[in-house]
């Protein structure tokens, strides 16, 4: 039988070859997903043609054009993205300096932090023996102008980078002061700094001796060993480590600040990665230093990192109390790989373990009928050295909860009313703030938040266009109120009057003083916090 065939015409024609390059593509990368996805791509060099062939066509064919260098950089990105690991990455030139400035707390420049309030740089604090506090420089002082160009305007980055640069260089500042009718021009002369892994040395009621550790850095262990023994001089009969908002840093100093509090043979930590150098338990064969020296750590959701093992490593063991917040859980460990001018790469080499065998990686499921790791039914449960139960996932679980609920609902509820101005609201503080330091009004770090003080704050957001309910802003006047104090305090007493009324509103730290307060030791402290957290137990079961 003959089939008769079928001119379909030029038009005809070209429909049919679009039909069909239109369903090569549909079917083509339908194929080539399953195909990738399935497995069918079983050796190295099956999926070396496979990435060349693709390669080759994006480069010749994609509709942009799009050059070789981009395509494998982001061929890279897009690799250490399917892995699905937010701590593997490749980290830029910039990302990197700044990544080993964090760890080793190292950088040259003038010593000083700064915040951007109503688009200029308000001082919070000199660096202690830094340049800009031998010049003179104070919290509240407004830095108008470097090098003979405005500030007006720049962020946050930009007035870092101004202060950063090669030592030995200098940089011209112009300075306005609350209660100075002039604007004082300084010049500073940048030096090598060491930024201090210990943010504050304190010492607080019944002989308890405070220290809150900022991050990991190379200098973590020895500032923190200095900074005990100067609290023990001044008599303090315990200690309060502060890992809240710690993100982490070197496993190195992380394994030597346990090792500090931990005896011999005592696991401070285990790593399981694929290779050999990966895998390794960290044991402490020293010991202790200060034995006699009960220990309370506080933590919260942003400890993270090397500050989980240090709390994890102390609560295992038994030699601390964990009081504050869930952490972060962040049960993994990175390797730096350096990459010469394009970077390095961040990529995970193994998940770390506690003393008990718990890892304590959060684990949110994707499948919303499935429970995460936040709920207690959902996670294993481990024992301590004396026996206490400790769970796995979901970060390291204090012995003690302890938080401000209805502070931190109160400044959820206050910034959910100002919306997209919140800044402005910070802004008005400030701006308030720096006008009671210049009128001198407020004589003592002690002072009482009044509503004459209130109400001019509500002036100064209004001017500033922020719109919401008086209603709302009254209700909140607690968390405004403290909010202001904080500035007032910082501002027109310094740093450490600001801290002393944080303190005082902490309730975290007088949770921990409470159980610190009497306990002559480590065995005691662990018997209040046990107490007290059957007693949180029955309250929430009520």
């Amino acid at each position: 039988m003959t089939i008769p065939r079928f001119d379909p015409g030029p038009r005809s024609r070209t429909v049919t070859v679009a039909a069909v390059l239109l369903i090569s593509l549909v079917t083509g990368g339908w194929l080539l997903e399953r195909g990738t996805r399935s497995g069918s791509v079983k050796t190295r060099a099956e999926a070396a043609r496979l990435f060349d062939e693709v390669f080759v066509h994006v480069y010749r064919n994609y509709v942009d054009s799009i050059g070789a260098p981009m395509i494998y950089r982001k061929a890279v990105d897009g690799m250490l993205y399917e892995l699905e690991d937010p701590y593997t990455s490749l980290l830029a030139p910039d990302m990197l300096g700044r990544l080993a400035e964090t760890t080793s707390g190292n950088y040259a420049g003038v010593g000083i932090q700064v915040d951007v309030r109503d688009g200029w740089m308000i001082v919070i604090a000199p660096s202690p023996g830094g340049p800009a506090e031998r010049a003179g420089i104070q919290p509240g002082d407004r830095i108008v102008e470097v090098n003979g160009r405005s500030t007006q305007g720049w962020t946050h980055d930009e007035a870092q980078r101004s202060f950063r640069g090669r030592a030995g260089t200098s940089v011209a500042l112009r300075v306005e002061r609350p209660g100075v009718p002039a604007a004082m021009p300084l010049t500073l002369v940048r030096r090598s700094m060491h930024q201090s892994a210990v943010r504050r040395v304190a010492m607080l009621p019944n002989g308890v001796g405070y220290i809150d550790l900022d991050a990991f850095s190379d200098s973590s262990e020895r500032e923190l060993t200095r900074s005990v023994n100067a609290l023990r001089a001044r008599g303090a009969k315990s200690l309060m480590l502060d890992l809240r908002a710690n993100p982490g840093g070197l496993l190195e100093q992380g394994l030597r600040v346990a090792d500090l509090f931990l005896g011999p043979g005592q696991r401070i930590v285990s790593l399981k990665g694929r290779t050999p150098e990966a895998s390794r338990d960290y044991t402490d064969s020293t010991a202790q230093r200060w034995p006699s020296l009960p220990l309370t750590v506080l933590v919260d959701e942003k400890s993270a990192s090397a500050a989980e093992i240090v709390a994890g490593a102390l609560q295992d063991n038994d030699r601390a109390v964990i009081v504050g917040e869930a952490t972060y859980g962040k049960g993994s460990a990175q390797t730096i790989i350096p990459l010469g001018d394009v970077g390095g790469l961040k990529i995970t080499t193994a998940r770390w373990y506690t003393p008990s065998g718990r890892s304590i990686s959060r684990r949110v499921s994707r499948d919303e009928d499935q429970a995460d790791d936040s709920q207690p039914e959902a996670r294993k449960r481990y024992r301590t050295s004396s026996g206490r139960i400790v769970f796995d996932g979901g970060g390291i679980t204090p012995d003690v909860m302890e938080s401000d609920s209805a502070h931190s609902e109160g400044i959820a509820n206050l910034q959910a009313a100002l919306g997209r101005k919140v800044s402005q609201f910070r802004d008005a503080l400030t701006d308030y703030a720096l006008a009671v330091k210049a009128s001198r009004e407020v004589k003592s770090p002690q002072f009482t938040v009044t509503q004459a003080m209130l109400d001019e704050v509500w002036k100064r957001m209004v001017s500033r266009g922020v719109v919401m309910d008086r209603g709302i802003f009254d209700e909140s006047a607690a968390v405004v109120s403290s909010l202001l104090s904080y500035d007032i305090a910082r501002y027109a007493f310094g740093p450490e009057a600001e801290f002393k009324r944080r303190v005082a509103g902490d309730q975290a730290i007088k949770t921990a003083l409470e159980l610190a307060s009497g306990a002559v030791s480590q065995r005691a402290l662990l018997d209040k916090a046990m107490a007290r957290q059957k007693t949180q137990r029955a309250e929430n079961e009520e």
